[in-house]
C-alpha cells in the first residue's frame, strides 16, 4: 500500500517505521516546508493519506486529500469546529475519512470503561473532574482524547452540561486540567470524589507505538470503504 505521511514529527517517524515494517510504501513525507511536493503527486500516486500534522494544518490538508480522492485517516486534534465541513465534503466527494482523537487500542477500551463508570455514578454525590499529561509539544489543551471522554461522561451524567479547562470551574461542569511536562506520551485520569472516598480510573501511554500501530491499521482497513468512520467502526464495537 502506497501511504502519504502528512505531518512528519515524533509521531509521523514512528507511524512511517511501523508502515514500512508491515510492507508499506511511503510516498511522501510532508510538513509545512515541503507542501508542493504533495501537490506534485498525482491520484493515482496514493493509496491512503495519514494525517498527524497540527490543528493549523489538519483541516486544510483533509480537504486537499478528499478533494484528490484520496482516503485519509486523521489523528491531528484542535480542528473539530471544522468536523461538520469535512464530513459534508466527505458525502459530496464520496470520499473516506476516517478520524479518532486516540488510536490506541487501549485508549478505547478506556472510553468505554470511562462511559461505564460514569452510567454507575450518576445521581451519587460525587465532584467528577480530570487531568490530563502531555509532552511539552503538544499544542492543544486539552487532549481530544480527555474530550472524547468528557463527551462520554457528560451522555451518561444527568448534571454535567459541558466542560472547563482549568482554572476556570463551574456548577454543572466537568473541569479538566490540562498539564504538558517533558516528553509525556499521554496520561488521562477520570476522578470522583467525595467527603468519604475517591474513585479514579487512569490510562497511562508508555509510548507512542500504540497510536501509530492503530493508525496503520486504520489506513490499512479504509481503502474501498466510503463515508465518515472511527475507531467503533474497526474495532466493531
Amino acid at each position: 500500500m502506497r501511504i502519504l505521511l502528512l505531518g512528519y514529527g515524533k509521531m509521523g517517524k514512528t507511524i512511517e517505521q511501523i508502515a514500512v515494517d508491515r510492507g508499506h510504501a511511503i510516498v511522501g513525507k510532508i510538513d509545512l516546508q515541503n507542501r508542493a511536493e504533495m501537490e506534485a503527486l498525482a491520484a493515482g500516486d496514493v493509496d491512503v493519506a495519514i494525517e498527524f500534522s497540527s490543528p493549523e494544518s489538519a483541516f486544510e490538508n483533509i480537504t486537499y486529500c478528499l478533494k484528490k480522492g484520496w482516503p485519509i485517516v486523521c489523528g491531528t486534534t484542535g480542528w473539530l469546529d471544522h468536523k461538520t465541513e469535512v464530513e459534508a465534503l466527505c458525502k459530496s466527494q464520496s470520499g473516506s475519512f476516517f478520524y479518532a482523537s486516540n488510536y490506541s487500542i487501549g485508549v478505547n477500551l478506556f472510553f468505554r470503561l470511562n462511559r461505564m463508570l460514569a452510567r454507575l455514578m450518576n445521581g451519587h454525590e460525587y465532584q467528577t473532574s480530570m487531568t490530563e499529561v502531555h509532552h511539552i509539544h503538544k499544542l492543544d489543551a486539552p487532549s481530544g482524547t480527555a474530550i472524547t471522554l468528557a463527551e462520554g461522561i457528560m451522555e451518561e451524567t444527568e448534571n454535567i452540561d459541558g466542560w472547563k479547562l482549568a482554572p476556570e470551574n463551574e456548577e454543572g461542569y466537568l473541569q479538566i486540567l490540562a498539564e504538558r511536562r517533558g516528553e509525556v506520551p499521554g496520561t488521562h485520569i477520570v476522578r470522583y470524589e467525595s467527603e468519604v472516598d475517591t474513585i479514579e480510573i487512569s490510562h497511562t501511554a508508555h509510548n507512542r507505538q500504540g497510536f501509530a500501530l492503530g493508525a496503520v491499521v486504520a489506513a490499512e482497513w479504509l481503502p474501498g470503504k466510503f463515508g465518515v468512520f472511527g475507531m467503533n467502526d474497526l474495532l466493531k464495537v
